[in-house]
Order: C-alpha cells, then sequence, then structure tokens
C-alpha cells in the first residue's frame, strides 16, 4: 500500500504507476511514500542540458533504497524490442513501481503495448 505522495503519479495497474520527469530529490520520496523500483523511459538530454542526467537519478534512487531501471525509449515510437524490454522489467521487478518519462505519456503508451492492454 503506497502512503500519500506528493510526487504527480497516476496508477495505470493497481501497482504500477507513471510520472512525468523526476528528479534526483523525488527518488527519496518515491521511497517514503512504498514504491520499492523506478524505471526512467526519457533519454539522457533529450531536451537540452536542463534534465537531470539518469546517473543522478539512478544514485538516489540507489541511495533510497530502490530498485532501478534506465530503459531510454523515443516519445514518438516505441519498438517492438522495447516493448519486449519493458515486459521483462515488469516481470523482473518489485511493485509498487513507479515508471517515468518527460510526461508521463511515453510510459503509459509502453505500459500498454507490453500488457496488451
Amino acid at each position: 500500500m503506497l502512503e500519500p505522495t506528493s510526487l504527480p503519479v497516476r496508477p495505470v495497474a493497481a501497482d504500477v504507476f507513471v510520472a512525468g520527469q523526476l528528479d534526483p530529490a523525488a527518488m527519496a520520496e518515491a521511497a517514503r511514500a512504498g514504491f520499492r523500483a523506478v524505471v526512467n523511459n526519457r533519454p539522457d538530454f533529450e531536451h537540452g542540458p536542463h534534465q537531470p542526467a539518469n546517473a543522478q537519478i539512478e544514485a538516489a534512487a540507489l541511495a533510497a533504497g530502490l530498485e532501478y531501471r534506465f530503459l531510454p525509449v523515443s516519445g514518438g515510437y516505441q519498438s517492438p524490442a522495447e516493448i519486449s524490454a519493458f515486459a521483462a522489467l515488469l516481470q523482473e521487478l518489485p511493485r509498487p513501481l513507479l515508471v517515468f518519462c518527460r510526461s508521463g505519456a511515453r510510459s503509459t503508451r509502453l505500459f500498454l503495448a507490453a500488457t496488451r492492454g
């Protein structure tokens, strides 16, 4: 059961949530809320240098005790291989799971494709 959080998350399943861009500080909040794993679907520097780098977010997630994976995908197209890789992560990672990208839309589409939702 998740604790209330100020993170802008929305459910796509009972134990999978999506969010827009998160920064390193959000990883501690995610852990406090009860998330056990995080997947970052946003490529580094997709829209310039002001976006937090994956390495920074990963370090913060690991420090907060979260499992973390980086599966960067394009906002406009997710390949069958990327969808398959995400499906494998859904099987591998503990729940509740938090998945994020720039706005949450590509993570939602990736989830739906991986689960045939």
